[in-house]
């Protein structure tokens, strides 16, 4: 999948294409509905697939910290993207002169005159430009001569509970899956495990000196989807002189602020189960499979310490009595 950085990286592109518009903030079942209707009109006119997204999402330069958390941060959303099949991926830095571009003027310079737009799928209700003036009524009539414009399909999918209840697909719904550690409910929507991918880091070695060292990697969001402790999969690509592994294994993580610590920050802190490997350095994707309990502030390191230990135990009874197997 090409990827093109701002419209000075555009250069008026030589193949027209079907395009999209969106943030896809986890690229979840309802995203995967829209790509693959525009892959598949794409194949059908010989033109070229494209995502159209911005960074940072709008939200978070209107609300700074009050901001929803992401579920996917840009590498994990670019691999999914690419996974699916994506020819390119326009990446528009939402900035101040985006942000006051006329809607007008971006379906101009960037669907019609850079991207050469042969067909368009969008929400009905996209808004974009300057205070949102542009409108999917206003892509259409623009557009009567240059190109086509068809709604984002809905997917409608059934929760996991007792009673089950339909709702729309939606960024919102991972996310209120995630943050009440319905990780089963998110595994439907996302269509994969919810992972989180991060190069591993020098932490404080507290887990060291007391017997459970981790593999610390720094969240490079805002704040994470979730919060607690948790039995995980992570997975690394292990490089020696004449071969290339993929390296899979069980462990408890913990996502959060580390109040017992110093509480600054949010970090994901991974204890491998009887494994030990040097992954300073590593890009260590962790896959979330269970729920063991809330993050919690302890009076000392010793009862800290023989917390962990109960969630390690935790941890191992569910992977050995195979009441959570791995995908």
């Amino acid at each position: 999948m090409q990827l093109i950085r701002g419209l000075v990286n555009l250069n008026h592109q030589a193949d027209a294409c079907v395009a999209t518009i969106g943030n896809f903030d986890g690229v979840h079942l309802g995203h995967q509905a829209i790509i693959k209707r525009v892959i598949q009109h794409a194949r059908r006119s010989n033109h070229q697939s494209c995502v159209i997204l911005f960074e940072p999402h709008p939200k978070e330069a209107f609300m700074g910290d009050s901001c929803p958390a992401r579920i996917t941060n840009f590498t994990e959303k670019y691999l999914q993207l690419s996974a699916l099949g994506v020819d390119k991926l326009l990446v528009l830095k939402f900035n101040k002169a985006l942000c006051q571009m006329k809607a007008t003027d971006f379906i101009q310079t960037v669907l019609v005159e850079n991207l050469k737009i042969k067909h368009l799928v969008v929400g009905d209700d996209f808004q974009f430009g300057y205070k949102r003036q542009g409108n999917f009524k206003l892509l259409k009539e623009y557009g009567k001569d240059l190109y086509t414009v068809e709604p984002t399909p809905t997917v409608i999918v059934k929760d996991l509970s007792d009673n089950p209840q339909e709702h729309r697909a939606s960024s919102t719904l991972v996310r209120n899956a995630l943050a009440d550690n319905d990780l089963e409910f998110a595994k439907m929507l996302l269509t994969r495990r919810y992972a989180m991918t991060g190069k591993v880091g020098y932490g404080q070695q507290l887990g060291r000196t007391i017997g459970f060292p981790t593999a610390n990697i720094a969240l490079n969001r805002r704040k994470p989807t979730l919060s607690g402790v948790f039995l995980v999969r992570a997975k690394w690509t292990e490089r020696k002189a004449f071969s290339v592994n993929i390296r899979a294994c069980w462990g408890v993580a913990n996502c959060g602020s580390r109040p017992t610590v110093d509480g600054k920050g949010y970090r994901l802190e991974v204890h491998l189960l009887d494994v030990d490997a040097d992954l300073y350095g590593i890009e260590l994707k962790v896959e979330f499979y269970a729920f063991i309990r809330k993050e919690m502030k302890f009076g000392s390191v010793e009862i800290l310490k023989a917390q962990i230990n109960k969630d390690v135990k935790k941890a191992q009874k569910l992977v050995s009595e195979r009441l959570i197997q791995q995908d």
